[in-house]
């Protein structure tokens, strides 16, 4: 049941009726808000569009964390890694895709470091 006791199909063809329709956004995995003295960031948020009248809106469920102006953010950034670098390097050294892909993720994605690390030339 929906707040109020309203039965959600009874909900959704009032919404229809009125040529309302709410929709999900699939996928969303963050969501900034830049602000004059920051930024928001809304990690795992929901995401709804809402379409009335030609006109739509979306709704943002989800809880923010802050950052000030000027501050950045000390969360490390974790670097793609790809099959194609997984395979150079493995080749480049010598040794298995695993082996080359945990060096890879021991040197943030650094091909060349990955490589000198794992003995290769």
């Amino acid at each position: 049941m929906m707040p109020g006791g309203m039965n959600p199909r009874k909900m959704k063809q009032m919404m229809n009726k009125l040529g309302m329709s709410m929709d999900p956004i699939e996928g969303v995995t963050r969501v900034t808000i830049e602000a004059a003295d920051g930024t928001y960031i809304f990690e795992d948020a929901e995401v709804v569009a809402m379409t009335m009248q030609g006109q739509t809106t979306y709704q943002l469920t989800g809880t923010p964390r802050f950052e000030a102006a000027g501050v950045i953010d000390s969360a490390p950034v974790q670097a793609e890694i790809t099959d194609a670098d997984i395979e150079l390097v493995a080749m480049q050294a010598n040794v298995s895709p695993d082996a080359a892909k945990a060096a890879l993720v021991g040197t943030n994605g650094d091909i060349a470091e990955a490589i000198m690390k794992l003995g290769g030339q």
